[in-house]
């Protein structure tokens, strides 16, 4: 099959998975339907499945598909959260976001799951995390994302929620990864420090795993690198702090672009191809957008196809100075 870059494939996910060529795309970033959260009205849906067994097993196919189409050097980040057993209907609850309904779900399905007691956190992320490692992944990394802006929550005994998890998986021991395109800047202070020749704690500078590198938003001639063109920076951590953002389209559960592009920076190089599965909103095909790379998504639901494909369209027509990101 020839692969048609900067598209939006309608249909299931597994299957559509099937027929993309192996050794194809270079990442993927996606986030599959939680668990028994919502109910998007389709047939082939993943998340309404009987138990969580089933649940992973359904995810589990997809992704073997995925490593699959997957080059060698490629990574896998997913983004997934929690569901809690026996949290009952939430038909009369509103989502303040969403007033006309509890993010599209009318009946939660976890009333009962073998194993758990009422109320107890189900595991969800470790559950598919674990299988995926079972099934050949490279689990590298646990990426905590932490919300300041949570959904708040009515319950009085336990905390809000306010982070989820992106797991960042890999198809082979060595793979594509650049740290320097999402590195972070060491705190000021530590820096003059440094420039100091005081060093930083036990060790002098540059401190192992906090190289200096050149400001790539400072131009300059060849041979003349000086003092503020240097910046010294740390590998990122593995606790992102990324507010949600409002989105307005009729999709319930829009990651803020930032997440998506962080992976896509640190995953795909320019001009590849990275690859969502479960685009829903069209979020990570127009984080890809934004930084020289080319998308391939794959969505079920028709309507979503459609307002996917028009929100990246209008991303572009906005960053050339047209029109208005709905």
């Amino acid at each position: 099959m020839m692969m048609e870059l900067d598209t939006i494939l309608c249909g299931d996910s597994l299957n559509v998975l099937k027929a993309l060529p192996e050794g194809s795309v270079h990442c993927c970033v996606t986030s599959p339907p939680y668990y028994g959260l919502r109910d998007y009205g389709m047939d082939a849906q993943i998340g309404r499945e009987a138990t969580p067994e089933e649940y992973i097993s359904r995810l589990t196919a997809v992704f073997r598909e995925v490593r699959r189409v997957l080059r060698p050097d490629g990574t896998l980040w997913v983004n997934i959260a929690d569901s809690y057993c026996g949290t009952g209907s939430k038909g009369d609850t509103r989502d303040p976001k969403y007033p006309q309904g509890r993010n599209g779900q009318n009946i939660s399905l976890c009333q009962a799951v073998r194993g758990c007691k009422q109320k107890d956190m189900i595991g969800i992320p470790w559950m598919l995390a674990f299988a995926l490692r079972a099934d050949g992944w490279y689990l590298r990394n646990d990426v905590i994302w932490a919300k300041g802006n949570p959904m708040p929550e009515s319950t009085k005994d336990r905390c809000t929620r306010s982070h989820e998890h992106i797991f960042m998986l890999t198809k082979s021991r060595r793979y594509f990864y650049d740290w320097l395109a999402i590195a972070e800047p060491i705190a000021p202070t530590t820096a003059l420090r440094k420039k100091a020749g005081r060093g930083v704690g036990k060790y002098s500078a540059p401190v192992p795993g906090q190289p200096q590198t050149q400001n790539i938003n400072k131009p300059r001639e060849k041979g003349s690198i000086t003092d503020d063109m240097i910046l010294p920076v740390r590998a990122k951590r593995d606790v992102w702090f990324i507010n949600t953002v409002p989105y307005k389209g009729g999709h319930f559960a829009a990651y803020p672009p930032l997440l998506a592009e962080t992976c896509i920076l640190a995953g795909c190089p320019m001009g590849g191809i990275v690859l969502d599965p479960f685009m829903g909103s069209g979020t990570t095909g127009l984080a890809a957008k934004r930084h020289g790379r080319h998308y391939i998504g794959i969505e079920l639901n028709t309507e979503f196809c459609s307002l996917a494909q028009t929100r990246i369209e209008h991303d572009a027509d906005k960053r050339r100075g047209k029109g208005n990101l709905p």
